[in-house]
């Protein structure tokens, strides 16, 4: 695309945007007044979502998320306005009720009413952590795209810096058969750093950890859980560039022993943020070594879960009880 076109775009969706903001702004504030009526709550965002729909933008949104769902195309800035005033409107609104809502908002099937619902999970941990962290645990069984996985990203984060027995959710996931749940692990350890208001976040337990779940999925074969996995991995190189680099330089020497190219491409996709001098030689020894198609997982995660499958394999699946254990 030339970069007129480009400039062109992106004036119509800033006039979009300014065109809309106020409607945006209003359907905040009944939001707020209804959320004690939870049936006109849910009729009171999908009308206004609607309202504020463009359907440019809900084609390019299915164009980088294939399989999507059903989407109006409500644009980020129009959803964050909302938010904002939604929030503004029920700062003294009982948890409870704020729960009961959301609750309502994450069975919905339009996916910018589960997002916004999503949003507003972060601010309930402190006041009832059990119950909130139930709905984050159904919205990441219900996910079937990558948008709303690394939505649910943040306040995952957030909740195990809150507490850290929750960090074994995640050790969970990464058997997970589902690559939106196996994502949501390097998404999470990706967010975790951009969490906001409570300390830990680039602390060196974080890496620590964050490595050590990293180092059980990388070699996943689905690109959905490898693009998560570079994305957390070239967080960590930014709040410790040598460990990063001490475990890259482990997972390359693991890949050209094997041929793994799904754990080559990891690698490669983290490189942007280590050392000139670190990531040339990794690249350099990477090369020539690709994925193939079909080609089966490798990853430690994957290795235990099959053991577990496996009949007559009671090592494996001890062990895999062990790990998961909540």
């Amino acid at each position: 695309m030339s970069p007129a076109a480009t400039s062109a775009i992106t004036a119509a969706s800033n006039r979009f945007v300014a065109e809309h903001l106020a409607r945006a702004t209003t359907l905040g504030e009944q939001l707020a007044d209804l959320v004690r009526d939870p049936d006109a709550f849910v009729a009171a965002i999908e009308q206004g979502f609607e309202d504020l729909a463009d359907p440019v933008y809900a084609d390019g949104s299915r164009s980088v998320a294939p399989g999507l769902g059903p989407i109006l195309g409500v644009r980020l800035p129009l959803m964050e306005a909302a938010h904002k005033t939604f929030k503004r409107g029920t700062r003294q609104t009982s948890t409870s009720l704020l729960l009961d809502a959301m609750d309502r908002l994450l069975r919905q099937e339009l996916r910018e009413i589960r997002w916004f619902g999503i949003w507003n999970l972060g601010r309930l941990l402190p006041t009832d952590p059990e119950r909130t962290w139930q709905l984050l645990r159904r919205a990441a069984r219900e996910a079937d795209e990558w948008i709303t996985v690394d939505t649910l990203a943040h306040p995952y984060g957030e909740g195990i810096l809150r507490d850290a027995r929750r960090w074994a959710e995640i050790e969970q996931l990464v058997y997970s058969p589902s690559r939106w749940e196996r994502r949501l692990v390097g998404s999470t350890l990706a967010a975790i750093p951009h969490v906001r208001g409570i300390p830990g976040g680039e602390s060196p337990i974080v890496i620590e950890r964050g490595l050590a779940l990293t180092g059980q999925l990388i070699g996943d074969k689905e690109p959905d859980v490898q693009k998560a996995l570079s994305w957390a991995l070239r967080t960590f190189a930014q709040l410790d560039p040598e460990a990063t680099t001490r475990f890259l330089e482990s997972e390359t020497q693991r890949a050209r022993a094997t041929g793994d190219g799904h754990r080559a491409w990891v690698v490669r996709d983290s490189l942007a943020k280590l050392p000139d001098d670190a990531a040339a030689y990794l690249r350099a020894s990477l090369e020539g070594i690709r994925r193939g198609p079909g080609a089966p997982s490798t990853s430690r995660a994957a290795a235990t879960a099959a053991a577990f499958l496996a009949p007559g394999t009671t090592p494996g699946a001890a062990q895999l009880r062990r790990t998961s254990a909540p």
